[in-house]
């Protein structure tokens, strides 16, 4: 069976700027650079590797992009599992940190040019850019993920403790002045084809109306620049909220179709 593309998308908080991570097929991934301010899209560089995308933080002006990938080459230098700091939207790395497992791995930016970076302390950088201030510690509630997800405004509304079922942890963030968005955070410990072992569900909810969208086919989702953005099958889309609900949807963007290429980072 075919699966569309697998989207996540990370958005720089002081600058009209993202950067799009698509996965597929499998152990191939392809990060996009989103002009935010025209809707605008910069392929950067693919990758025959399994970034995780909830380990992935952009820096607030969207300058850097810190991500983990899985590569399995256990005995390459990078000892199969790394994290990376690069220039977004690209993914040659200017700091590198082998990791060696896929537990931990990943990290947060918590200014400009400063990043908590989760690593192995028993495995030197291969290499730190002198641009990077690395934070010897970060406060990271439950997972990077969910770390960031609060630093940008979403609050943990229900938390399933019980982890070894499928179960679910429910964000909500505002979105505008009467809806609300509300994430649900899947996670499973048996694979779902087509959406691994975490995946996410999203709603709008105006509590005062009653009224209640469900859009099970979200991936990603967020609220920003006045609208909502998401993506689903593979396509990037935004519409407008008003009283009643959603207005015209919009496609930004349809990824389906890109193939793996050779591209030289700039840098």
């Amino acid at each position: 069976m075919k699966f569309p593309a697998r989207l996540h998308v990370l958005l720089a908080s002081e600058a009209p700027y993202g950067v799009v991570i698509r996965r597929g097929p499998a152990k191939a991934v392809c990060t996009i650079g989103w002009n935010r301010a025209k809707d605008e899209f910069t392929v950067g560089q693919w990758l025959r590797s399994r970034i995780y995308e909830h380990r992935c933080d952009l820096s607030p002006r969207g300058e850097y992009l810190i991500y983990f990938t899985l590569s399995g080459r256990w005995g390459s230098e990078t000892s199969g599992a790394y994290t990376a700091i690069s220039r977004a939207p690209y993914l040659k790395a200017i700091s590198l940190y082998p990791q060696g497992t896929t537990y931990g791995g990943g990290g947060l930016f918590t200014a400009r040019n400063r990043v908590f970076v989760s690593r192995c302390t028993g495995c030197p950088p291969l290499r730190e850019s002198k641009e990077i201030v690395i934070e010897e510690s970060c406060a990271l509630q439950h997972s990077v993920y969910y770390t960031r997800l609060r630093r940008d405004g979403w609050s943990l509304v229900d938390y399933a403790p019980n982890r070894r079922v499928e179960c679910v942890d429910v964000f909500e963030k505002p979105a505008g002045a009467v809806w609300i968005l509300r994430k649900l955070a899947y996670s499973s410990w048996t694979l779902t084809p087509g959406k691994s072992f975490y995946w996410e569900e999203h709603e709008l909810v105006n509590a005062d109306a009653g009224i209640t969208i469900s859009r099970p086919d979200w991936e990603w989702a967020e609220f920003e620049g006045g609208r909502v953005v998401w993506t689903t099958a593979g396509t990037l889309n935004a519409a407008t909220l008003n009283k009643g609900g959603l207005g015209p949807e919009r496609r930004l963007a349809d990824f389906n179709g890109m193939q793996f290429e050779p591209i030289e980072a700039p840098y």
